[in-house]
């Protein structure tokens, strides 16, 4: 047996010593084990929370008396039990407290409001000018949608333990220990390390924010609340002005080693293809992303402009001339066709359960093309995993970015079992 203190080595590496799980460590994990258990599940009593996390009776006791002094859980009324005095139910409080999520897309800022339970208590939209927004003017709106939903909805902003914010780009996490904030990379409309929780902090924002990919904070947002919810491994995917995705395995986000992955839409479809605004070409984004198809549409007439409206309106407006337009009709085919050869390309790659096709372009299509998007993808995928697969629509809609920045503030409350105003997160994108 070898000493307690020495490091061992093996052959494929060395393995760091363990580190030593401190009564707080214990505490911190039954807090956030029993909360957990409560948002996702309750309510529930404690009989049911002690068979359901194999903690004991007492624990289940201290710590739900602890919750509850806290104000983060409160009483649901009485559930009969088997002989004995009725059991009392547990649940989350949805009025401990509101959180923020932010949806910076190329086309716009959208700011909600939301209680613990997630009911959304008001929402704001402002356009952005350009579809390459600068970050100083994204900030701008952002930081007046925070302000606005808060005095619309009434409340006390003492009582927003966060605000979530999903961006269309890769988010470069910084160090807490080093006071580093998150740096924001998104090529494709132009920004380069953009600091934007200190942006948002020159503008007044003093709440705890948290930042991240808007595919992955939509792709929390399916899994916990939409067409994701029970799946363990999935793929939510993100149509809009560009396309990218969030992968899920074993019910956690896959990130990679700098937090980029899921760019999906840079993924090549066709070599030596039409040129991506990231710079390559062939890339899935140019084909299926709705800039990328609205260029194809004014290819294939001409080079004439469909119409002087937004991205979104002229999107919905090349759907509606399907039935009367060759033109039309051709190009959504094929873009039918690439995202169904592309969902095949996610099969292959991941072997998940659930594919989920959202973002606003990507309801938009799959409302009208989804047995075809299937079809295509049944074709270009192995058929043995293809038939294990679901290929189904978000059901959070166009707001799910925002829902899913919201429960960034959430995750960090349920990791800690504490509020992060307090607490402090691990998570690394809260500053």
């Amino acid at each position: 047996m070898g000493h307690p203190g020495k490091v061992r080595r093996h052959k494929m590496g060395i393995r760091m010593p363990a580190k030593r799980t401190t009564v707080r460590d214990l505490r911190r994990h039954n807090r956030s084990l029993l909360l957990s258990k409560l948002y996702f599940d309750g309510p529930l009593s404690r009989h049911e929370l002690s068979g359901l996390t194999g903690l004991s009776a007492a624990t289940v006791s201290n710590v739900t008396a602890e919750l509850g002094e806290e104000r983060l859980i409160t009483e649901a009324g009485l559930v009969e039990s088997d002989g004995g005095r009725p059991r009392v139910l547990l649940r989350v409080d949805p009025a401990y407290g509101h959180v923020a999520g932010v949806d910076i897309g190329e086309t716009g800022v959208k700011v909600e409001l939301f209680d613990l339970a997630m009911n959304r208590l008001a929402t704001v939209e402002h356009p952005l000018a350009s579809p390459r927004p600068d970050a100083a003017a994204a900030v701008t709106q952002v930081a007046s949608g925070i302000r606005e939903v808060i005095t619309e909805s009434g409340i006390d902003e003492a009582t927003v333990l966060g605000v979530g914010v999903g961006v269309p780009g890769t988010v470069q996490q910084g160090s807490g220990e080093k006071g580093e904030a998150p740096r924001v990379h998104a090529p494709t409309i132009g920004w380069k390390e953009v600091p934007l929780t200190d942006l948002l902090r020159a503008q007044g924002v003093e709440l705890p924010l948290f930042v991240d990919n808007g595919a992955k904070t939509q792709g929390q947002g399916e899994m916990w609340f939409g067409a994701g919810r029970g799946a363990r491994h999935a793929v939510i995917v993100l149509i809009g002005s560009g396309v990218g995705a969030a992968v899920v395995t074993n019910g956690t986000t896959y990130r990679g080693s700098t937090s980029s992955a899921g760019e999906w839409g840079h993924t090549t479809i066709v070599y030596g293809g039409q040129e991506c605004r990231c710079g390559s070409r062939g890339c899935l984004e140019s084909y299926v992303g709705a800039e990328g198809v609205l260029a194809r549409y004014r290819k294939a007439r001409g080079g004439k402009t469909a119409s002087d409206e937004d991205e979104q309106t002229q999107f919905a407006d090349l759907l509606e001339s399907a039935g009367k337009s060759k033109a039309a009709a051709k190009v959504l085919e094929e873009t039918a066709g690439y995202l169904g050869a592309g969902i095949g390309n996610l099969i292959n790659l991941f072997d998940p359960e659930r594919i989920v096709l959202g973002g606003w372009a990507g309801l938009a299509l799959g409302e009208k093309y989804l047995p075809e998007i299937r079809r295509v993808a049944g074709e270009h995928a192995l058929a043995h995993v293809f038939d294990q697969t679901e290929i189904e629509l978000g059901q959070l809609g166009p707001d799910a970015v925002a829902i899913g920045a919201a429960t960034l503030p959430v995750a960090a409350l349920l990791d800690q079992g504490a509020d992060p105003r307090t607490a402090g997160s691990k998570r690394g994108s809260a500053a």
